[in-house]
């Protein structure tokens, strides 16, 4: 038995010597270089523009399209643009724009007595408490009396149920806040302006048929000065 394991452990220590020289020769073959190679065998590189040619010719040539027109160049500012349009369309004369215009000084504020005319029901007048100034959206809080009761509506300017916005009395003093909610208090609360919407009415209506008499009598002063002539 003790002479068996002589011959084997001879045997096994060659097995590792063996594999360690594999892997040496396996590195000197990587390792080669030219000098090692033989110059019948050697080749020039091919040059740059065959490889090329050779590579588009290898690949698939794919059509290209030029990309859509970029939306930003044609409208840069596209919320801007539809609600101009929109006030264009509902508004096409600017009267009502101009009326709550902040910079034209004529504007209607808060603190007046404005009067709202709609299609579908009776006129509301009010003192303007609020004034929300957002675009299409821009709205007016009005704050009235029925029946001796306080209502408040809020009314869309550019709303095609809404005929006319008049400025029925304008307040003395500016206004020294935006929103005058302090008026819902019993003690600053104006009450009802049916009185003083009635006063304007006529005085508009006896200007208004002033207006008119005045037209026919230059209307007949022209008749009689062409009766004349002929």
């Amino acid at each position: 038995m003790a002479s068996n394991l002589c011959t084997i452990r001879p045997l096994a220590r060659l097995k590792p010597f063996i594999r360690y020289q594999r892997c040496v020769k396996q590195r000197q073959h990587a390792y080669a270089t030219l000098e090692t190679i033989p110059s019948q065998a050697r080749q020039p590189p091919p040059p740059q523009a065959a490889i090329v040619e050779k590579a588009n010719h290898s690949m698939r040539r794919i059509a290209l399209k030029p990309p859509p027109p970029a939306m930003y160049n044609k409208c840069p500012c596209p919320v801007e643009t539809f609600e101009a349009s929109q006030i264009a369309t509902l508004d096409p004369l600017g009267s009502r724009t101009k009326l709550f215009s902040r910079s034209n000084p004529d504007a209607a504020k808060v603190g007046d007595i404005l009067l709202v005319r709609t299609r579908s029901g009776d006129p509301f007048a009010g003192v303007c408490i609020n004034i929300r100034r957002q675009g299409v959206d821009t709205a007016i809080l009005l704050r009235g009396q029925l029946t001796r009761v306080g209502v408040e509506m809020w009314y869309k300017i550019y709303s095609p149920n809404v005929e006319g916005v008049e400025v029925v009395q304008r307040r003395e003093k500016r206004a020294r806040r935006a929103r005058l909610y302090y008026m819902r208090k019993p003690k600053h609360d104006i009450g009802s302006v049916e009185n003083i919407v009635r006063q304007y009415q006529k005085q508009k209506a006896a200007l208004g048929s002033s207006d008119v008499k005045g037209r026919d009598a230059n209307a007949n002063k022209k008749k009689n000065n062409k009766r004349g002539r002929n």
